[in-house]
């Protein structure tokens, strides 16, 4: 057995065990019980996570495409690669660093979002980079907030959703979830290397 081969098996027997305690049938548990459950769902969905890098990770080495696997897993194929591919920095022919570092991204991403759309720009404008803060006038997002009500009507709040974080390049760009009264929406928010917006758009749901 390879050492791949035999990680993996030893991924799988973690992930079944761990599921196993979860077992739905076993008799009531005591309060306590109940967070070494939660603790255990945790493990259980890190594992999975873990394994489904790895069944990608054959996929691909196996010859199939990206689109082949984002058909399977309902995303489109750049989003695939987002989540699974290790691109190569033409810079340096290395593997990109795909490791989130900028602390709670989400968080700020949804508080920018949410200025926004509330016109408190003054606040807003604070984590904008000098190219944003040049070209996202109050005309510019008047403009933009517009078009988007033009397809989707009223802006109905954030959904329940988590943000979705990811590191691209140099960057770390965040969906947030919005709900709207004919559609869902997504806000998507890039942040440069200095951790200050270098882009802001509305998008459908499905854009990559």
């Amino acid at each position: 057995m390879t050492r791949s081969s035999s990680e993996r098996a030893a991924l799988h027997a973690d992930l079944i065990e761990h599921v196993h305690a979860l077992d739905p049938n076993r008799s009531p548990l005591t309060p306590p019980a109940y967070l070494d459950q939660v603790r255990t769902a945790h493990r259980v969905q890190d594992l999975a996570a873990r394994v489904l890098d790895a069944c990608v990770q054959d996929a691909r080495d196996a010859g199939h495409t990206w689109q082949e696997i984002g058909d399977v897993l309902g995303v489109t194929r750049q989003a695939a690669f987002q989540r699974f591919g290790k691109p190569i920095d033409p810079r340096t022919g290395q593997p990109m660093d795909k490791t989130v570092t900028m602390q709670n991204a989400g968080e700020r991403a949804t508080q920018i979002v949410r200025d926004v759309l509330d016109g408190n720009m003054a606040e807003a404008r604070k984590s904008f980079n000098p190219q944003v803060l040049a070209a996202f006038t109050d005309e510019v997002r008047g403009d933009g907030l517009a078009t988007v009500a033009g397809l989707v009507g009223a802006f109905d709040g954030f959904a329940d959703t988590e943000p979705f974080v990811r590191r691209i390049g140099d960057q770390t760009v965040v969906d947030v979830p919005l709900r709207y009264e004919a559609s869902d929406m997504k806000a998507r928010v890039t942040f440069d290397a200095n951790e200050q917006v270098a882009g802001l758009f509305i998008l459908a749901p499905e854009a990559p």
